[in-house]
């Protein structure tokens, strides 16, 4: 016997409700597996090989990707994309040099996303040729640099929704990641990501523009300030 038209719409929208819960009743499976082994420990070294990491930005692209480049292969730097793309609330960002165009490409994302994003950079490396830090500020992201002519802010940290900590010798850039032998690890230890929330709040803070007076940052006056969030 044929089904009508209404019959099969019906068994059409039963089965997706059923892989929509399949695929929720998966992730909190992985979520218990995980926590059952204790907070998230990864460590991942560079330089990275190039792959294609389109899919981490589109994921309901219909055709794939055509680059050269090889395909669902998972490096450090993939890890790294992935992590960072994890974020839902919150991203502080603490970068000493920053002109990766693909991490520029996922902070612009997390922001287009709602996502409330925070960084603090060095005042001179911000300014060097392809630096992503103008491309920041211009979407609207809220950016403070060291404001001390005397010291550098070295530090190459981020933390994703206030609970877990990426941290090691990786500057975001092409050369860090591609040819430096580079260090990260991301942990969602409590004990480890609780000193690094207060070090990027006392850098928010020491670093706030309104509390400083205007500088001028290679020859340019800098007057820009961010409200607090």
């Amino acid at each position: 016997m044929s089904m009508s038209f209404k019959e099969l719409m019906k068994v059409l929208g039963l089965g997706a409700v059923a892989f929509i819960l399949g695929v929720e009743w998966l992730n909190w499976l992985k979520r218990r597996l995980r926590d059952s082994h204790g907070p998230l420990k990864e460590v991942l070294f560079f330089p990275s090989p190039q792959v294609c990491v389109e899919h981490l930005f589109i994921h309901h692209k219909h055709f794939p990707c055509a680059c050269p480049l090889p395909h669902g292969v998972e490096t450090s730097f993939s890890r790294l994309l992935v992590h960072l793309l994890s974020a839902r609330m919150s991203l502080d960002l603490c970068v000493f040099s920053f002109s990766h165009m693909e991490l520029s490409r996922a902070i612009l994302l997390l922001h287009k996303r709602g996502v409330v994003v925070r960084v603090v950079t060095d005042r001179d490396y911000m300014t060097i040729t392809g630096s992503q830090i103008g491309a920041l500020r211009k979407a609207g992201i809220c950016v403070r640099h060291e404001m001390s002519s005397a010291v550098h802010m070295h530090h190459k940290f981020a933390l994703v929704d206030g609970r877990k900590l990426i941290t090691g010798s990786l500057n975001w850039t092409l050369t860090a990641v591609q040819s430096n032998k580079e260090n990260v690890m991301v942990t969602e230890e409590p004990e480890l990501v609780g000193p690094y929330q207060k070090e990027f709040q006392k850098l928010w803070e020491a670093n706030d523009p309104a509390n400083h007076k205007p500088q001028c940052t290679n020859g340019q006056l800098n007057i820009k300030t961010c409200k607090d969030r």
